[in-house]
Parts: structure tokens; C-alpha cells; sequence
């Protein structure tokens, strides 16, 4: 939707714990900024809708806020493609109304008309939920010159009988550069556990008020503007790979189930980021690219264990069990003494997503996602930016592609080593081709990608029969009557990956790349 002539709102925000707020007001970072004033505001916000959720679909948010005797309605629009780490840029504009019903006079008059008007022709926009907080903020002044107001926010959201906590903290830009709020949020989030809120108030209302759980979040193609620069294309990149973290963290923090796939997506994203950052020199500022690649390799650290034990314990064990209970009476004894590492695996995998929750809710991994925020922020004006994101494009999927084909010409011959190595090429190759087959024509890339999914799903599935005697015989022992039964079970399984290997092996060469050749 076209937001021209639509201020735009930048800000920062983050979710704090309600017991460390006192420590936030003291805190140093916040108080050398600080020129003013503080105030306290009872706000309350209804937040409205078709019931078909026209305007939600649309990425457009309306609400009428009461402060005191006073109503503001408010329009916001969908915000930047390329936001990261909690910063939004999100068009809107607002008018002070009567009171708290829809002016639709004044939402004729909005960038976003078309979407009222159509909302309109399928009946009246209704309240959908409520949101009551105590706002409490702070002027500041930055020694460039940059101000910004900072809001804490105090409440919860209201839809029906449901209710959803508000804790949280807005950085609002006001003029200058929006460094300045990751700045201030690297500062605070050095001594408070502070946590990036991707969220808006209206996202989580509505999901709130539909009784929806948050569900983890998957790799997205990244739609680069025609023409894009070298900098630009690996800009919105960084900042997709971050979406992607971003969400599965919150997920991870705060589903009330224990759902293996929010650690397996959050990996994904941190080796996607990983991926792109390797990509990156000459755009991102070498420095920085080493510092990030230290914090993603301690992320990965950190996650590796309990995404290994959930397919260790929640697919092998059972595929494994399964098939010797079906088997000889050698290979029942064998199912008896794998039913107890099944038990054993259990609390190692509990103890794994422990640390896995750590992670996410520490305040090093925060700092990371805003250093890789500004390192987004920074990739438009690097020394070699300017060039064709296309030809950016081309050269690093040849150069992918060609190690791949390097690594995989021994395939049918190779041992164990060898086929890691061809898996890693691939699952690299495949990363650049998520990166940037928006940059490509839609019909060229299908087939491409296709095989080289089909090639990747062979090597997952020999990895993980490769993978499960190392941490049986960790569990278990070496010689455990448990470890033997799987390095059997799991040959048999690594056996067949391999026989279809080839297959797969064929089919992706066969596939035409889609970029031109460099």
C-alpha cells in the first residue's frame, strides 16, 4: 500500500520482566540521556475491525485512544519490509475526534482508503479489543543532537475474558538517526534482561482476541525492489534472516508448550544469518562482521544440543523402537535397553531446551540482534554496495554451486566426511538461493531449487542416521547394549539414504542454474 505523504514512526521496542522495571528508571544509560520531565498517562486504546478482519489482512491497524477527556483516532499502515531487531518504521496519522466512535469522514483521507473502503462495503467496523496501560515517559537528548521519547508501558490487553500482560518500552524517534535507540538499548540490555518485541500492540490484540497461539516462524523469499544495489539486497536479507529469529525467539520464551520446532526455525535462522553474513564483506564493516560471527556461533552452540536430542528423541528413538520390536528376539532385548536411553534422552533433552530458553531470554543474545540490526542498518552506504544486486546474485550462487559440484563428484565413492562436507555445500547453496531468487524469474528457479531440496532432504535424513550411535554412545556408553542396537539400526537406515543418494545426486545436476553465468 502507498503511505506517501504519511508521517512515519520509528521506533525501538522491548519486553521487560515487571520486577526489573525499577532498576530500568535507575539506570545510568537511561538518566544520561534524559532531558525532562517524566509524565504518567492512563491511556486506553479500542482497537477496530471488519469481522472478517479486513484491515488486519491489509497490515493496517485503527484504533480510538482516550487520554483523560480526550480521543485521538489512529491509522497505521504496514511497516517497512526491511524493519529488524525491533525497530519498526511504520507509516500512520491520527486527528483528534469527539469521542470514541469512527470518524470514516477522515479515513477517506488516508493513504490507505481503498482498504476502508472496501472494509466499509462489507458493513461496519466494530471494537475487537482493548488495550489499558499506564504510560510513563521521558524526553531525551542525544549529545548529536538526536531526540526521541522513551515510553514505558504498563498493563494488558482485553479481548472479551482473555487478557494479555503489556510490559514493555518504546524508544521513539523523534528527529536525528536511529543509531541513537540501539545505542541506548545495547546499554540497558548490557545489566537487564531485555528481549526484542517484534510484536505490536494490534498484532498480539488480535491474536489475542482470536484465541490463535503463536505458531514458529519459517524462512521467507526476500522481494528485493527491482534494480536493487549489493547493499540494499543484503540489507533486507540480514533483516529477513532477523524476522525469522526474532519470532521463534519470543516463541521459544513464551509458548506454554514445549514445541521442538521453535528451536529448530531459530537455528535456521541464526545459520541463515550466519549464511548471509559470509556473503557480506566489503558491505559490512569487517569488524563487525567477525564480533557477529562470534555471537552466532555461540548461539549456535547453545541451541545445537537440544535441536539434536529433539531428533534424537522425538524421531529416531521411536522410528528405531518401532522397528526392533518388530524383529528378532535379539533385537527385542536390544528395544528394552533402547526404551531406557529413550528415558535417559528424555532429561538430557529437557536439561538441552533449558539452556536453549537461557539463551534466548539472555540479555547477550538482545545485544547481538541490535548489533546486527545497525549491522543491516550500515549495509547501504558499504564501500562496495553500490554494485547490481543481480550481479552480486550470479557471482555468489556460481561460486556456491561450483563447490558443491566440487564436493559432490566423488559421492558415490565417498565416506562419511566427504558426504558432510556435500551437505553443508548444499544446505549453503541453498541459503543463497533463498536470499536471492527473488532477483530471478520465478519459473527459472522452481525446478533448481526443487532438486536441490530433494538433494538436501537425502543428506538430512543419512546425517541423522550418521549422528544418532555419536549420542546414543554419549547417553549410553560405547559399548551399551542400547548403542549397539542403533549403530545397527541406524547402518541399515544410512545404507538406504545412500542408495537413493545418487538419485537425488542425478536429478539436481540435471537442474539448469537460473542465474546467468559470471
Amino acid at each position: 500500500m502507498d503511505a506517501a505523504g504519511a508521517p512515519v514512526e520509528i521506533e525501538l521496542k522491548l519486553a521487560i520482566a515487571p520486577e526489573r522495571v525499577a532498576a530500568l528508571r535507575a539506570h545510568p544509560a537511561l538518566r544520561d540521556v534524559v532531558r525532562g520531565a517524566c509524565r504518567s498517562d492512563r491511556l486506553v486504546a479500542v482497537y477496530h475491525d471488519t469481522p472478517d478482519r479486513r484491515l488486519l489482512n491489509a497490515g493496517v491497524a485503527l484504533r480510538v485512544r482516550r487520554l483523560g477527556a480526550s480521543f485521538v483516532m489512529t491509522v497505521k499502515g504496514p511497516p517497512a519490509e526491511d524493519a529488524a531487531s525491533g525497530i519498526v518504521s511504520r507509516p500512520e496519522v491520527e486527528w483528534p475526534v469527539a469521542g470514541d466512535a469512527i470518524d470514516t469522514m477522515r479515513l477517506a483521507t488516508t493513504p490507505w482508503r481503498a482498504v476502508f473502503a472496501k472494509a466499509l462495503r462489507r458493513g461496519p467496523l466494530a471494537p475487537v479489543f482493548t488495550t489499558r496501560f499506564t504510560r510513563t515517559s521521558w524526553p531525551l537528548s542525544f549529545p548529536d543532537g538526536t531526540t526521541a521519547t522513551f515510553a514505558l508501558d504498563r498493563g494488558e490487553i482485553e479481548a472479551g475474558v482473555r487478557r494479555a500482560p503489556i510490559s514493555e518500552i518504546e524508544i521513539e524517534l523523534e528527529a536525528g538517526d536511529p543509531a541513537r535507540l540501539l545505542d541506548l538499548a545495547e546499554r540497558l540490555a548490557a545489566d537487564l534482561p531485555l528481549s526484542i518485541e517484534p510484536r505490536s500492540k494490534a498484532e498480539r490484540g488480535f491474536a489475542l482476541a482470536e484465541g490463535a497461539t503463536i505458531e514458529p516462524s519459517r524462512a521467507r523469499d526476500i522481494a528485493h525492489a527491482a534494480g536493487a544495489s549489493a547493499g540494499s539486497a543484503i540489507a533486507a536479507t540480514i533483516a529477513e534472516c532477523l524476522r525469522q529469529v526474532e519470532r521463534n525467539a519470543v516463541g521459544l520464551r513464551e509458548a506454554s508448550a514445549r514445541d521442538p520446532e521453535w528451536v529448530h526455525q531459530l537455528r535456521i535462522g541464526v545459520r541463515r544469518l550466519r549464511s548471509c553474513l559470509a556473503l557480506a564483506e566489503g558491505i559490512v564493516a569487517p569488524n563487525r562482521i567477525e564480533s557477529l560471527r562470534n555471537d552466532t556461533r555461540w548461539t549456535l552452540d547453545a541451541l545445537g544440543p537440544a535441536r539434536d536430542l529433539d531428533v534424537f528423541a522425538g524421531e529416531t528413538l521411536p522410528r528405531a523402537l518401532a522397528d526392533l520390536e518388530r524383529s528378532t528376539d535379539a533385537a527385542t532385548r536390544g528395544a528394552a535397553a533402547v526404551r531406557s536411553l529413550a528415558r535417559r534422552a528424555a532429561a538430557r533433552r529437557r536439561a538441552a531446551h533449558a539452556d536453549a530458553l537461557a539463551c534466548a531470554a539472555s540479555g547477550r543474545f538482545t545485544r547481538f540482534l541490535l548489533a546486527v540490526s545497525r549491522a543491516a542498518a550500515e549495509a547501504p552506504a558499504g564501500p562496495a554496495s553500490g554494485e547490481p544486486a543481480a550481479r552480486l546474485a550470479a557471482r555468489i550462487l556460481e561460486r556456491r554451486a561450483a563447490r558443491l559440484a566440487r564436493a559432490g563428484a566423488r559421492l558415490a565413492r565417498a565416506g562419511s566426511e566427504e558426504r558432510h562436507a556435500v551437505r553443508i555445500a548444499a544446505k549453503k547453496l541453498r541459503y543463497a538461493t533463498e536470499f536471492f531468487a527473488a532477483l530471478f524469474p520465478r519459473k527459472r528457479t522452481r525446478v533448481y531449487r526443487d532438486a536441490l531440496a530433494g538433494l538436501q532432504q537425502v543428506l538430512g535424513e543419512w546425517n541423522d542416521a550418521a549422528v544418532a550411535p555419536r549420542i546414543a554412545a554419549t547417553i549410553a556408553g560405547p559399548a551399551a547394549v542400547a548403542t549397539v542396537a542403533i549403530e545397527a539400526w541406524a547402518a541399515g537406515r544410512a545404507s538406504d539414504a545412500a542408495r537413493r543418494l545418487d538419485d537425488a545426486w542425478a536429478h539436481f545436476v540435471a537442474a539448469k542454474p537460473f542465474w546467468s553465468r559470471v
